[in-house]
């Protein structure tokens, strides 16, 4: 009877809290919804502030206008975490053009940030064609010597989530100029990494092997290359050339800062839950989707918080990371202090993924154990929201370094999603008016809600 009596009370207790915890995910969903201020705050950030590539003039407004937000909502701690960070600048517009005997057909391109520039004149040469870095490796040194290598490996359709299709085509954009100047190619250009048929270049970042030939690199859009392709079919190769020019360079570091905003846990101060994204975007647009939904639902997280009067048990921060798109340094950084001030992390939530309609996050390097408790505990709590898939994943490249100097901590990664990310996403198309204000405010709501499950009952 009495353990009876005891299983009984054990049931009411959980009920109840989980009843408790339904209503103030309500009640964070509520604010979001009604009162929300992360759609104006981006408003402001894109069309008041644009582009904000690391070492520019934008990133450095962005930075001055994210301190005077926080300042503004009044949290306990607002500070700025110096870092420096990479200088590449973008120069005159790109000129790409396909070379048939005497007809010069052109084609939009963008230089791939980090990459160096052609000579003053361009670049014309042959073109080599290729689907893989190992169809690259099979042709040699022979094939491709004084050649520009077209890398048109396609984004495959067949992932579900579309982050997979992104990495699995990303590695020619990562490490395909640096492989080609390896055989002695004179340029690069890449397929845009993207489902979508359209006109728009993507670019995003190269990495020169250390020591290794720079070349100069460009994203092609997908329509552009698929024509090229095309035309290297029907004619015999000596017939096709490419001309490119950019005059893209980089330029000594230069002095930035990660924004930081603080609510300080009541009862452990020193233990802290982070939600962050990044503030800087690359050149061609306003960096909307990526990735100032992500540093503005982050920052709402909080004023949420406080508007609804939560105090949390832990300290919750809001982190704007300097540099995510060419170099990570601010991420780097911001585990390098936690670290130096032997700061207990709980978790760390990155959202860096666009910000669409939520759909659950993704917990990275936790056992299967520990990632079913996860589920049985609040997968119920997340379905009337429908951002219920809680999975294994990824957490996100700003949060990665904590995993290194502290072992503990769970990284998360926010899942919105993902199917039309990646038409946007480095490209011209990356503005406000394409980002849908209800889907950013739940967002915002789903990721509010996780902070405060994990900051009552941990993971």
């Amino acid at each position: 009877m009495k353990k009876f009596l005891l299983l009984l009370s054990l049931f009411f207790a959980v009920t109840t809290l989980k009843a408790q915890d339904s209503l103030m995910i309500r009640k964070l969903y509520d604010e979001a919804l009604v009162n929300g201020e992360c759609y104006e705050n981006l408003r402001y950030l894109c069309k008041k502030i644009g582009s904000r590539l690391s070492g520019s003039v934008g990133a450095e407004k962005s930075v001055a206008w994210s301190k005077k937000l926080m300042d503004t909502y009044g949290f306990d701690k607002v500070y700025l975490q110096e870092v420096m960070v990479p200088h590449w600048v973008r120069g005159a517009k790109e000129e790409g053009f396909i070379i048939d005997g005497k007809t010069r057909i052109k084609v939009p391109i963008a230089a791939l940030g980090m990459s160096v520039g052609t000579p003053a004149a361009g670049i014309t040469a042959n073109i080599v064609e290729v689907k893989s870095l190992k169809e690259l490796d099979a042709l040699g040194e022979s094939v491709i010597k004084g050649k520009i290598v077209f890398f048109n490996g396609p984004f495959d359709p067949r992932f579900i989530e579309t982050g997979q299709g992104y990495g699995a085509a990303g590695i020619q954009r990562f490490a395909g100029p640096s492989a080609a100047a390896k055989y002695g190619a004179v340029g690069a250009i890449v397929r845009s990494i993207t489902p979508a048929l359209d006109d728009y270049p993507h670019t995003g970042g190269t990495v020169y092997a250390e020591g290794g030939r720079k070349i100069p690199a460009a994203a092609i859009s997908t329509l552009a290359a698929n024509k090229l392709s095309n035309m290297l079919k029907l004619r015999k190769l000596p017939l096709i050339k490419f001309y490119f020019k950019q005059s893209c360079q980089t330029l000594p570091d230069v002095k930035s800062y990660n924004v930081i905003g603080e609510i300080t846990g009541s009862e452990n101060p020193n233990k802290f839950i982070t939600v962050g994204g990044h503030l800087d975007s690359w050149d061609l647009a306003e960096g909307a989707h990526d990735d100032g939904t992500g540093v503005v639902q982050s920052v709402e997280v909080l004023r949420i918080f406080k508007k609804t009067g939560y105090k949390p048990k832990n300290s919750v921060r809001a982190v704007f990371f300097m540099n995510e798109e060419n170099g990570h340094k601010g991420g780097l950084k911001y585990a390098e202090v936690a670290a130096q001030n032997k700061e207990e992390h709980i978790a760390a939530i990155e959202t860096d993924e666009g910000g669409f309609t939520p759909r659950g996050f993704s917990f990275q390097g936790i056992p299967a154990s520990q990632l079913k408790a996860i589920n049985d505990k609040y997968k119920a709590l997340f379905e009337p929201y429908e951002a219920d898939r809680l999975v294994a994943g990824g957490g996100g490249t700003d949060i990665g370094p904590l995993k290194e100097t502290i072992p503990s901590i769970v990284l998360i990664g926010f899942r919105p999603d993902s199917q039309r990310y990646f038409d946007i996403h480095h490209t011209p198309n990356d503005v406000f008016e394409n980002v849908n204000k209800r889907e950013l405010e739940l967002g915002a709501g789903a990721i509010a809600a996780l902070v405060y499950l994990i900051d009552q009952h941990g993971l």
